[in-house]
């Protein structure tokens, strides 16, 4: 064909019309300097751990740090331990870091948590539930270990009226402005069963479960948490999947021991209530729940902590944060790092630092359908605050 004058326009009408060419593709030294997303607060890292995986630590008040490492399927040498001229060494002694469920007030079974009450003791909570199993009877308890000798010098087993089949203890704040030697409050992060808090006489030995299944201790059943851009289930091997459903776990107590913070695993809601009325056995289930406040969403935490100010932090382990409630109820992020995979436990430190574990929980094979996508190290990390952690006496 001859492309006459006509042809040759029309051809070069069409062309102006087709799309434009796609932009080149950038080149790698171009993708290198992408913007990223930001950090905020300075983050100091503390301990790697390149064994077992860690979910609490404590600052004493002389400034000695303890962790500990539940026993949920990892090697789990020792449950409880101090960090010391930075090495990981079993405490008190390897011995009773030996389960021994012949003796299972004398050992230590499975421990989620460890509180410096900062009257010069330690505080391990023992759940003695390894795997989120039936805790053993008589296992669950509360062990006082003296600073200064490093020996046990109290140990509380929990009465069978507060330990359900499914109960699973997680976290504890202690007040010794009430009873005979303080009063101990416990929360129960069930899987499976009613969430609730424990509040536990320490010279007595008598507890009382208090907001047993209330909607304030239980799972949010609208709650779908994201994290690394993904819905979190559970998800097994088989490809069957349910919801990431856990109850009350993180809680802090106000400087004045007159208000209880508390949240539920799953859930984005803080809840306060009244700690004169959890101590009260003439104050029916109907209206301790009544009395329960909804401080609405902080974002979901697995750690809470109260500071002398009576400031409550939060950790945020869909956003890798650490945030602050302001005075005027308010939420503020303190800290926001890609490192800090599950922030999981807070504890405010002599040197006015908040302390907490980046543990990758959400990266374990119960959430990944059997593969165990964690990567070691996990990390302690803190943040300053220039705060005073909450007097307990």
């Amino acid at each position: 064909m001859k492309l006459t004058p006509r042809l040759t326009a029309m051809a070069l009408s069409i062309l102006l019309a087709l799309p434009a060419a796609p932009a080149v593709l950038a080149a790698p030294a171009d993708l290198a300097a992408a913007p990223t997303e930001r950090t905020m607060g300075q983050l100091e890292h503390v301990f790697s751990f390149y064994a077992a995986m860690p979910t609490g630590t404590t600052v004493t008040e002389t400034g000695r740090i303890f962790v500990n490492f539940p026993r949920w399927g990892d090697d789990v040498p020792f449950t409880v331990a101090e960090i010391r001229n930075g090495k990981l060494v079993a405490y008190p002694d390897r011995q009773v870091n030996k389960a021994n469920l012949d003796d299972p007030a004398g050992s230590f079974i499975s421990v989620q948590s460890v509180v410096a009450d900062g009257r010069g003791h330690l505080w391990v909570l023992d759940t003695a539930a390894p795997g989120f199993a039936t805790p053993h009877p008589g296992g669950a308890k509360l062990v006082a270990i003296d600073l200064e000798t490093n020996r046990i010098v109290k140990t509380v087993v929990f009465p069978a009226n507060v330990i359900l089949p499914t109960t699973y203890v997680n976290d504890v704040r202690f007040d010794f402005r009430q009873g005979k030697e303080g009063v101990a409050y416990v929360t129960d992060s069930s899987q499976s069963g009613p969430g609730g808090i424990i509040v536990l006489d320490l010279a007595t030995g008598r507890g009382e479960r208090k907001l047993s299944g209330d909607r304030s201790t239980a799972p949010d059943p609208a709650f779908a948490p994201v994290v690394e851009g993904r819905n979190l289930r559970v998800r097994g091997a088989d490809g069957k999947t349910s919801p990431f459903s856990v109850a009350s776990d993180g809680i802090a107590l106000s400087p004045d021991g007159s208000t209880l913070y508390y949240s539920a695993l799953s859930s984005r809601h803080l809840f306060a209530v009244s700690t004169a009325l959890l101590r009260d056995a003439n104050v029916t289930g109907p209206a301790l729940s009544a009395a329960v406040r909804d401080l609405g969403e902080k974002g979901a935490s697995d750690g809470l902590e109260a500071d002398a100010s009576g400031a409550v932090y939060a950790s945020d382990y869909e956003h890798n944060s650490i945030k602050k409630r302001l005075p005027d109820g308010s939420w503020a992020t303190l800290a926001h790092d890609p490192r800090m995979l599950w922030p999981d436990t807070l504890s405010i430190g002599p040197d006015g630092y908040l302390y907490f574990i980046a543990n990758q929980l959400q990266r374990q094979a119960v959430f990944n359908a059997g593969k165990d996508l964690r990567e070691k190290p996990y990390g302690l990390f803190r943040v300053k605050i220039d705060a005073a952690p909450a007097p307990t006496r």
